[in-house]
């Protein structure tokens, strides 16, 4: 049994779950969303400038202060809009199925069984393998 050969076939798996189509869909509305990706565009060049101002010796704490105001202005009308809401919920669910997948992966690799191993993490699990004596 080749293992890179299943890790294909889990990621085949992966792209047939409801959960990634969400979120490829999220993702393409996302992107084709130009007023979205606009103020995006502006919310990065806002933060560069931001972090130009902040780096001269003789910084404009109250030009700091206002760009700053404008950038969390911006980021919360990002953060608001439709698509990008609901691609941060669809992502958020991958990242979750993501997970699960690796702490079994993870889990496995450290000699417990595929069959009955957490997919969450315990609560008294640190999330470093290396000093674990095994999850129980």
């Amino acid at each position: 049994m080749d293992v890179i050969a299943k890790a294909r076939e889990l990621g085949k798996v992966i792209q047939e779950d409801a959960k990634y189509k969400q979120y490829h869909d999220a993702k393409k509305k996302n992107d084709e969303d130009k007023a979205l990706q606009d103020m995006i565009g502006e919310f990065n060049l806002k933060r560069v400038a931001l972090n130009t101002e902040m780096s001269k010796p003789d910084k404009d704490d109250v030009k700091i202060a206002e760009m700053n105001e404008e950038i969390k202005g911006l980021y919360n009308k990002i953060m608001a809009n439709e698509n990008m809401v609901a691609f941060s919920n669809a992502k958020d669910e991958m990242d979750s199925l993501l997970n699960k997948i690796n702490m079994v992966i993870t889990m496995s690799a450290n000699g417990e069984d595929p069959e009955t191993c957490p997919v969450e993490t315990p609560s008294s699990c640190s999330g470093s393998c290396s000093s674990c004596g095994g999850c129980h």
